[in-house]
């Protein structure tokens, strides 16, 4: 708690040094205390620069990612729900908390890495994961139903859309289902997946896992997503910004998922829709794609199409939807 409490303080003096006798007085604690907090945030890779007679500061430019510099920033109700685990490096955070749920682990697991070597989005394709994005899994044990369980993608895309654009004071769009957009390119994809209890019809548990873009990789994007991936900044962010923005989603997600059934999100998963009247091709899984013109997307968080041709309105639940940009007009 101290560890946490003095990150916080330091990160809130914007490199301006606090003496050890001024941070024990601001949190009540002894010297002693603060001194073995500092100590070990410094062994936990924290760069806390230390001067004799100025005492302690974070460089001014420091991006902190650590388990205690977000759960300073969680709201109190949050932070006493959820137990955060910061890592360097992960083959995929979902996968790690996969294994975690199936052990047993409690709701409210959260694993966060610096890096992906083996990110997934959906239908098991890859995630490109480089140093400087954000990646974190959410471990919950709800009581919905699998037909209920894309609330909880809906829920995740508008707490990520309200962290944005908290972060980064831009507008950010939902393309259904589960991405985000700024200025038309995708800035976060949302992985969640399930495991239900076949006794029940319960879930079992469920894994919300989004991705954030926060900066370009430093050498380019993948030609594979050239065009079509963005950035929340174009260039360096603002410190301490990757805890922030994970703090952000997570004191926006974690009161809408205790009040899911009420559906307090709706309003603003539908309006932060970008796909009605847009032209695209749907791929439902193993039947072939067509060509159809979006209408909306209802309450049950369902994209409406009505495929070329036709006069049908088809409701889907899941699959793939592409915009088919010679068939949509260039807004300028």
């Amino acid at each position: 708690m101290v560890k946490a409490q003095v990150l916080a303080a330091l990160e809130a003096a914007h490199g301006r040094y606090l003496s050890g006798q001024e941070l024990a007085d601001r949190l009540q604690v002894s010297r002693t205390a603060v001194w073995k907090a500092v100590a070990g945030l410094r062994a936990d890779g924290v760069p806390i620069q230390a001067v004799t007679n100025r005492g302690y500061a974070l460089p001014a430019n420091a991006d902190i990612l650590h388990a205690d510099a977000v759960a300073a920033l969680l709201e109190p109700e949050v932070a006493r729900a959820l137990h955060i685990e910061v890592y360097d490096r992960l083959p995929g955070t979902n996968a790690a908390l996969r294994v975690r749920a199936a052990q047993q682990a409690p709701e409210g697991l959260v694993l966060i890495a610096q890096a992906q070597s083996a990110g997934r989005g959906r239908s098991g394709r890859s995630f490109f994961s480089p140093p400087g994005g954000l990646y974190m899994s959410l471990l919950l044990r709800p009581e919905f139903s699998i037909r209920q369980s894309v609330y909880l993608t809906a829920m995740a895309a508008v707490a990520a859309a309200r962290a944005c654009e908290t972060l980064c004071g831009s507008p950010i769009q939902i393309k259904w289902v589960n991405d985000l957009w700024k200025d038309g390119k995708k800035v976060c994809g949302i992985l969640t997946e399930a495991s239900m209890d076949v006794e029940s019809g319960l879930l079992e548990y469920a894994i919300v896992g989004p991705g954030f873009n926060l900066v370009p990789p430093p050498n380019g994007w993948p030609p594979e997503l050239e065009g079509i991936a963005g950035s929340l900044f174009d260039a360096v962010p603002p410190a301490g910004a990757r805890a922030r923005l994970a703090a952000a989603f997570l004191n926006a997600f974690w009161p809408l998922y205790r009040s899911g059934r009420r559906r307090d999100f709706l309003p603003d998963y539908l309006a932060r829709q970008t796909l009605p009247g847009r032209h695209v091709e749907v791929r439902p899984g193993r039947s072939d794609a067509y060509g159809a013109t979006v209408l909306g997307v209802d309450e049950e968080c369902r994209l409406l199409v009505q495929p070329d041709g036709g006069t049908a309105i088809v409701p889907l639940s899941s699959g793939e939807v592409q915009i088919v940009p010679a068939k949509n007009p260039i807004h300028r």
